[in-house]
């Protein structure tokens, strides 16, 4: 008898005790499938945009004060949240467009390389890139890809964005994509009138690429 009761005491003992365990290992189940849906996000992990933009007289707007890549730029770290790095000529470019045009053929021509000043702090905590650059003669201009090929890219996703005067990427997401053989995702070409001039059209552009891309908000 006393054996009897030993058992159904301890059986009480554990039923608690494993109903408990079972709805432990169902949130815990439930969890997982949460979190596994949260952090495969686009927007998870450390983003930065790597931008080179003009200010002075360009292309179809004017004489400006802020170039019409760094007006997307700041829109694409708004919305996503990301860090910003300006690439910076260590020789500043021309204000005069005719002048900048002249620049621009000579490094082409010579497959120049410039050189800027700084660098992206902490760059290997960084999971995502933007680049972004105005579009010239159907390329990037050479200092971004003095930009790129100083920085290993292994294990980054890179995502290409560019202003434009009516050439919009041309082939420069399968360059960047040769140089960084990084994961790439689908960039982004606005005209450089619609940056600089209609911003809000800008930004709605801009926000529904990001959420094309899975970035967005």
């Amino acid at each position: 008898m006393r054996r009897i009761i030993g058992l159904l005491v301890a059986l009480c003992l554990v039923l608690p005790v494993s109903a408990q365990g079972g709805r432990e290992e169902v949130a815990a189940a439930q969890g997982v499938g949460n979190m596994n849906m949260e952090t495969t996000s686009a927007q998870e992990g450390n983003t930065l945009v790597v931008y080179f933009s003009l200010a002075g007289e360009q292309y179809g707007v004017g004489y400006i004060e802020e170039g019409n890549t760094s007006i997307i730029a700041h829109m694409i770290s708004e919305e996503t949240g990301s860090d910003l790095f300006e690439i910076v000529a260590a020789n500043p470019y021309p204000t005069s467009h005719s002048e900048l045009l002249e620049v621009s053929r000579r490094e082409n021509s010579a497959n120049a390389r410039p050189e800027y000043v700084g660098d992206a702090e902490d760059w290997e905590n960084y999971d995502t890139v933007f680049i972004g650059y105005p579009n010239w003669w159907g390329d990037m201009p050479k200092i971004v890809y003095t930009f790129l090929e100083s920085h290993d890219f292994s294990g980054k996703t890179v995502i290409p964005f560019c202003t434009h005067g009516g050439s919009g990427l041309s082939r420069t997401e399968r360059t960047i994509g040769n140089i960084t053989g990084a994961e790439m995702r689908d960039g982004f070409a606005i005209a450089g009138t619609t940056a600089q001039n209609s911003r809000e059209r800008a930004r709605e552009e801009v926000s529904a690429w990001l959420r094309e891309i899975g970035y967005g908000r």
